[in-house]
C-alpha cells in the first residue's frame, strides 16, 4: 500500500505556544537543530521574512525544523530570552540556544544561516527525487513513495512529487489513487511538465478501461482497414495497456489513409500518447519520427 497522505508525514514548519515550546523545540532540537521564528502580527518585515525562512528550510530537506512563536499571545520565552525586536530568529541545537539573526534577511544568508548548522542545503530535494526516480525504476513502488511523501512533508506543492506519485499509483492500475494524487496539485502547476504528463496518462488510462475486450476491436480492423473509429479505439485499448507501438502504428496508419478523419483526431491522439509517455520516451521519439515523416512527405 502506497502513501495516502504523504503531506501529513512530517511536521516540519509549525506553530508553538508557551506551553508546548519544551516539547516543540527544546526535545525536538535533540534531534535536528530547531530555528524559532520570534514574530508579530503588526510586524511587516516578519511578514518578508516568513516565506523566505520557509522556502530555505523546505529545501534542507528534513536537516532542520521551523518552529514560529507570535509574542503578541506568547511573550514570556522571548522575554527569557532577551528578544527586544523581531523579526529574531534563534537557532536551538540539542536543547541549548547556539546560533541566531534578527531582521528581514535574503534568502542567501538565510541559506548560509542555516548551512552553519546542517552543512550544504543546495540540491537536497533534488537528490531526494532522484534517489525515488531510481527505486521506482527498480521496481520498489514503496520504496519509491516513502520518498516521495518525505518530499511532500517538506513541500507540499512539489509537482514531481505529486506526479510521480499518482504515476506510481497509476502503474498499480489504481486510477482512483492516482486521481486523488493528481488533485493535490495547486492551480498554478497546471501546466507543469510532470502535471500534465500524468494527467494525460490517467486520461488515456480512463479511455482505455471504457474500451472492454479488445478482440472485437481487432477483429473489425481486420474486417475492414477502413474502419478507422474500430482502429483508433483499439489503438487507445493497446495503449492502455502498454503496448505502446502496437498502439501507434495504428494511429499513423489512421493519419496516412486520412489526416482529416475525425478532425484530426488520430493525429490529437498520437499527441496526448506522448504527453503521457513522455519526451524521453522511446515510443514518443520513433512516433514523432514517423508522424512528421508522414505529415511533411
Amino acid at each position: 500500500m502506497l502513501a495516502e497522505n504523504p503531506a501529513a508525514a512530517g511536521d516540519l514548519i509549525k506553530d508553538t505556544t508557551t506551553a508546548t515550546f519544551r516539547q516543540d523545540v527544546l526535545t525536538e532540537s535533540m534531534r535536528q537543530p530547531v530555528l524559532v521564528d520570534f514574530w508579530a502580527p503588526w510586524c511587516g518585515p516578519c511578514k518578508q521574512l516568513t516565506p523566505v525562512i520557509e522556502k530555505v528550510v523546505k529545501a534542507a530537506a528534513g536537516k532542520v525544523k521551523l518552529v514560529k512563536m507570535n509574542i503578541d499571545e506568547h511573550p514570556q520565552i522571548a522575554g527569557q530570552l532577551g528578544i527586544q525586536s523581531i523579526p529574531a530568529v534563534i537557532a536551538f541545537q540539542r536543547g541549548q540556544p547556539v546560533d541566531g539573526f534578527m531582521g528581514a534577511l535574503p534568502e542567501a544568508q538565510i541559506k548560509g544561516f542555516i548551512e552553519r548548522l546542517v552543512g550544504p542545503v543546495t540540491g537536497a530535494v533534488e537528490e531526494l527525487l532522484k534517489e525515488a526516480a531510481a527505486l521506482a525504476e527498480e521496481g520498489d513502488a514503496s520504496g519509491a513513495a516513502e520518498i516521495y511523501a518525505a518530499v511532500l512533508a517538506q513541500d507540499q506543492e512539489n509537482a514531481a512529487a505529486i506526479a510521480a506519485l499518482a504515476k506510481l499509483h497509476l502503474d498499480m492500475q489504481d486510477l482512483e489513487g492516482a486521481k486523488r494524487f493528481l488533485a493535490m496539485a495547486p492551480k498554478d502547476k497546471a501546466n507543469d511538465p510532470a502535471i500534465a504528463a500524468v494527467r494525460a496518462a490517467i486520461d488515456l488510462a480512463e479511455q482505455a478501461a471504457s474500451l472492454g475486450d479488445l478482440a472485437e476491436l481487432q477483429h473489425r480492423v481486420d474486417a475492414d482497414p477502413l474502419d478507422h473509429q474500430a482502429r483508433f479505439d483499439l489503438a487507445v485499448g493497446l495503449a492502455g495497456k502498454g503496448r505502446r507501438k502496437e498502439a501507434v502504428d495504428h494511429l499513423l496508419e489512421i493519419v496516412r489513409r486520412d489526416r482529416s478523419w475525425n478532425d484530426d483526431g488520430a493525429r490529437k491522439q498520437l499527441v496526448q500518447f506522448f504527453e503521457a509517455w513522455g519526451p524521453k520516451d522511446e515510443t514518443t521519439i520513433a512516433g514523432r519520427r514517423r508522424l512528421s515523416s508522414i505529415l511533411f512527405a
